[in-house]
């Protein structure tokens, strides 16, 4: 909010910026960074392209503004999971959370984070790495939670939480991926359901 107040300041835009950057944040979610072309993107967002640039900056800024808001709105399960009490209710939640966002109707299949970008040539090289430094991220976050849960006693002193973290990380890409490929949200709930039995007892 304040943003946008700073930036009516003067000539104003005449457009809203939040739905403009929804907008684009769809087309990089079911198109790709490479896939979606600054025409589907200004096209989408119904503004022209000067006032893209003038706005959000280049394409590439464009895309990291939109992992932003993936990662505040469709993808923020990811932050409230981490809250969770125990070590099994994050991996449930963050599983949870995967199979709806992936399969959100209304919303393209599957997840921004994985498939925006997966492979690139030079052109979308940056947009690779930052959703590379995204999913570490994440990853890095669940594995920090899954240590303070050994500390506390609440998973065996012997779990490796970094292997932990990314056996949890995996399955909710795979969930991804098979979501864009067609699985249907019971599906999917079900793999998840699958991946929890094999939890370390506490």
């Amino acid at each position: 909010m304040e943003t946008r107040r700073k930036s009516s300041i003067g000539r104003p835009r005449g457009f809203d910026t939040d739905e403009a950057l929804e907008r684009a944040m769809r087309v990089f979610w079911e198109q790709g960074y490479e896939g979606a072309s600054l025409a589907d993107l200004t096209n989408a967002m119904g503004i022209t392209r000067t006032s893209m640039y003038a706005a959000f900056g280049n394409k590439e800024d464009l895309f990291r503004k939109a992992l932003e808001r993936y990662t505040e709105g469709p993808a923020s399960y990811a932050d409230r999971a981490q809250r969770e009490p125990t070590a099994r209710q994050v991996a449930t939640a963050f599983l949870d959370g995967s199979v709806r966002a992936t399969t959100r109707p209304g919303c393209p299949a599957g997840c921004f984070g994985v498939q925006g970008s997966l492979a690139a040539g030079d052109p979308g090289r940056s947009a690779r790495d930052a959703l590379i430094a995204w999913r570490n991220e994440g990853t890095l976050r669940l594995c920090g939670r899954f240590r303070r849960a050994v500390d506390e006693g609440d998973l065996p002193p012997d779990t490796d939480p970094e292997l932990l973290a990314r056996y949890v990380m995996t399955v909710a890409n795979g969930i991804a991926v098979q979501a864009a490929s067609g699985a249907t949200r019971d599906e999917l709930q079900q793999v998840a359901d699958m991946a929890l039995r094999s939890w370390p007892p506490a």
